[in-house]
């Protein structure tokens, strides 16, 4: 059986995005009006690009002063609630055993639901950067097989250089 801190890549999967479709739905369902946005992001987001796979799925709420009201409807869904996890300023689910998803409740047009937009959505546009970003996932994921904190924290460096280049496309 495989840790659940083992960094496991696989090839990107044309499904990725009709999960996605279908778990948005049942999100929105549980959430109505709370949920402001619902976007697909980490690397189960970019045509083509290897991922760990488990879906990333970030919510945009008003407010996460209000956060209490969020848990319930999502832990009825099967997620479980690890909240900030270490990252100020989002709620942190994971559902699935193996892990299957990962939940980012943020406020909508906080810096976190910006960073993760602004870095998938470069991806998307310049897919040679995408293709340089899976060459660094996999040469870490071979040094960082058994790490995941570490694998994360080894990405860090690319993912703020990505998102320094995609807030200067902005302005532009």
């Amino acid at each position: 059986m495989v840790s659940a801190d083992t960094v496991l890549l696989v090839p990107y999967d044309e499904a990725w995005p009709a999960l996605f479709d279908q778990e948005r739905a049942r999100i929105e369902r549980a959430l109505g009006s709370w949920a402001e946005g619902i976007e697909h992001v980490g690397s189960t987001a970019v045509p083509g690009l290897a991922a760990k796979p488990i879906l990333d799925i970030m919510v945009g709420v008003g407010s996460l002063r209000d956060a209490e009201q969020y848990i319930q409807p999502l832990e009825q869904l099967g997620y479980e609630c690890r909240g900030e996890a270490g990252v100020p300023g989002r709620l942190f689910f994971r559902k699935g055993d193996p892990r299957s998803h990962h939940l980012h409740v943020t406020e909508s047009g906080s810096e976190f639901w910006e960073r993760h937009l602004s870095f998938r959505n470069y991806l998307r546009a310049y897919p040679e950067t995408a293709h340089e970003y899976a060459r660094l996932k996999h040469h870490l994921a071979d040094r960082f097989r058994t790490d995941r904190t570490a694998y994360t924290e080894a990405k860090t460096a690319f993912i703020s250089e990505v998102v320094r280049r995609a807030t200067e496309d902005e302005r532009n």
